[in-house]
């Protein structure tokens, strides 16, 4: 299935947010390989933060290889390749956030880049899913964890 998110998001737990839902609408995406959507309404508790705007941008982006790379031939004598190219996806979210009262928002921004060996799709389906399946659990699972260390900067 391509990739796609419903709306609301469901946020992960995160310390002084209650319930936190994010409302999506599409929107256009700066790559043109990629698909976007804009943050427009917030659910939950969630004091102070704010949604989309052109000064303060709220937006996840996920955007796929330009030009798919293919897996070289094998050398003829010992069977390997030698340079195994790679497909590089990337999942980007912008938020606008304060550098300091009164001051002009900037961007915080996450960026997740899936760095795929050519071949492996077809090779290793199941182990490539697997890799998805814990990244997606780990930051699950770092919840409001994360959130602090950001804010703290203590892991």
């Amino acid at each position: 299935m391509a990739i796609s998110l419903t709306t609301p998001i469901t946020g992960i737990a995160q310390t002084g947010f209650t319930s936190p839902t994010y409302t999506i609408t599409p929107d256009v995406a700066p790559d043109i390989n990629g698909k976007q959507w804009a943050v427009t309404a917030l659910g939950g508790t969630q004091a102070g933060v704010t949604t989309h705007s052109v000064a303060s941008p709220f937006t996840i982006m996920f955007a796929r290889p330009r030009v798919f790379k293919g897996l070289g031939k094998p050398n003829p004598t010992t069977g390997l390749v030698k340079d195994v190219p790679r497909n590089v996806y990337k999942m980007i979210v912008r938020k606008g956030v304060l550098p300091l009262a009164a001051q002009p928002y900037t961007n915080a921004i996450v960026r997740i880049e899936i760095d795929v060996p050519a071949g492996s799709d077809t090779a290793d389906a199941a182990n490539l899913r697997a890799l998805c399946s814990a990244a997606g659990g780990a930051l699950s699972q770092l919840g409001a964890g994360l959130g602090d260390t950001l804010v703290s900067g203590v892991m």
